[in-house]
């Protein structure tokens, strides 16, 4: 028999599936099932052909603003989430402050895999997607999918193990261990669902059905805000109650979002597709380097400030002054957070209509992008520029030098905010259709090209305030970097597009 007739075969057998009592076999329940599955196939090509006609046709700037919304709300959410989530740990103690700010290098490992995935994967899916490749996307988004999940769970474990030398490693020092190994028991246990579900998210996103991850992302966002005070102060856990809260509602989001993937029109998640090999690994690094390589230097340059934070502070400031970086990177992620939301609105639309070699689309995408994220930044770093002092103590206002240390720094980053508009964009359109060198060079700057040396030699030369200004010189050098690769690829766009023509 050969390899197609075996396969037909056992599609054969698949269909006459034992639907009777015991061992009987009854044509009605063939007749119902086969019915019902074919139905299922037509509304799931029919809505897969919609949208790729919505992708296509419907004018940009609206496409755009109506794929960005629930991203912008997942993201608006989650750093909601982060911030409350610090607000209340700073009701603990500055020290409890200072372990969590500690326990973000491991967040951000947990991004920079979830995000290599997820983009790696989404990215391809969205390609194939608009080349009508639908048996491709399919194994790519369970192939994506398990991957996390299966090395979620060894990460979790073998971390696990050594917790107490990991805290160490990530900048914590006796007085902040205790808090630090506290937030993070729940979280290694919860590895291989947060991680994997930035992946379930990034997919549907990148398909263009952000409408379900967003349910996801923002239903175990809410969740979290809710069990936040009860599990920290009610049942008096502390900063383990947070931890906790955050695993709970993390695998409750993971299942949302997996569930998400089961809808008419989403490229479904089977395991019988998953196909790990060195063809499919290829194109998911191929989308997923920037992201993996722009995280993974977040996971250094964390601990690097943690560092760098503890050895410049005043004498018997250290937690103080870990804290107060702590929370302006809380802050600076909800600024940034509508900016990127409204760049993975973008995400799809370039993916979708570069595929299809629309690339006169494409340009206009990409310069609406920038033009209206610009503006968003300017007037919003103007407004934190002038409340730094009372944003900074809302978390923490019992203690003058997180408050003083915060304020100038945050004041520092506003000046850099309105360059980031530029930068987000440009590095979104090189990761999403397939410039895979130019994305990951641009990813690598603002955290660590850039970053990593400022935050060693611009201390050493002007102490804390060094330190508080080093976000903002790579910002600088990252816009710098970024602009003759945003001229380049507008004029191969126009080329592209005028040869299509």
């Amino acid at each position: 028999m050969t390899a197609n007739a075996s396969h037909n075969s056992c599609q054969s057998g698949k269909w006459q599936g034992f639907v009777s009592r015991g061992d009987k076999v009854t044509q009605k329940g063939l007749s119902l099932r086969s019915n019902s599955i074919i139905m299922s196939n037509i509304n799931d090509e029919r809505k897969i052909n919609e949208r790729y006609k919505m992708m296509t046709e419907q004018p940009v700037r609206r496409l755009i603003l109506k794929m960005a919304v629930p991203t912008i709300i997942s993201m608006l959410v989650t750093t909601i989430y982060n911030m409350v989530d610090s607000f209340y740990v700073g009701h603990l103690s500055t020290e409890a402050v200072a372990g969590v700010g500690v326990s973000f290098a491991y967040m951000a490992f947990i991004n920079a895999c979830g995000f290599f995935f997820g983009h790696g994967s989404g990215n391809y899916i969205s390609r194939a997607l608009g080349a009508k490749q639908g048996q491709n996307a399919g194994r790519m988004a369970a192939t994506g999918f398990f991957s996390p999940l299966i090395l979620g769970a060894i990460a979790g474990l073998v971390c696990m193990i050594f917790i107490s030398p990991l805290s160490r490693a990530m900048g914590a020092t006796e007085s902040i261990l205790p808090y630090a190994n506290n937030y993070l028991r729940f979280i290694l246990l919860a590895t291989p669902f947060m991680m994997s579900s930035l992946t379930l998210n990034n997919q549907l996103r990148l398909q263009g059905n952000a409408r379900f991850g967003m349910i996801g992302i923002a239903s175990g966002a809410i969740l979290n805000i809710i069990l936040d005070p009860i599990f920290i102060f009610v049942l008096d856990l502390g900063v383990s109650g947070a931890s906790l809260a955050t695993a709970v509602s993390q695998c409750f989001g993971w299942c949302v979002l997996l569930w998400g993937t089961s809808r008419p029109g989403n490229v479904h998640i089977k395991f019988k597709n998953f196909t790990p090999t060195l063809y499919y690994y290829k194109e998911i690094t191929r989308g997923g380097l920037p992201s993996l390589a722009r995280q993974a230097l977040s996971v250094v340059a964390t601990i690097s400030l943690n560092r760098m934070a503890v050895h410049y502070a005043l004498p018997g400031n250290e937690a103080s002054t870990v804290a107060a970086f702590t929370i302006v990177s809380r802050i600076t992620m909800f600024c940034f957070a509508i900016v990127i939301g409204f760049g993975q609105g973008f995400q799809p639309v370039c993916g979708y209509n570069y595929g299809a070699k629309l690339y006169a689309r494409v340009k206009e995408s990409y310069m609406f992008c920038i033009t209206l994220s610009t503006a968003f930044l300017i007037v919003l770093a103007s407004v934190v520029y002038l409340f730094a002092p009372d944003i900074i103590s809302w978390f923490r206002g019992e203690d003058p030098e997180l408050i003083r240390v915060g304020s100038q720094a945050l004041r520092w980053q506003c000046i850099a905010f309105p360059l980031m508009g530029m930068c987000t964009a440009t590095n979104m359109l090189f990761q999403n259709i397939g410039y895979t060198w130019q994305a990951t060079l641009l990813s690598m700057c603002r955290q660590g090209l850039y970053f990593l040396p400022a935050v060693f030699i611009m201390p050493w030369l002007w102490g804390i305030t060094g330190l508080e200004a080093a976000q903002a010189a790579a910002d600088v050098c990252t816009f710098l970097t970024s602009l003759p690769f945003a001229i380049w690829i507008s004029r191969v766009l126009t080329v592209k597009s005028q040869h299509n023509a």
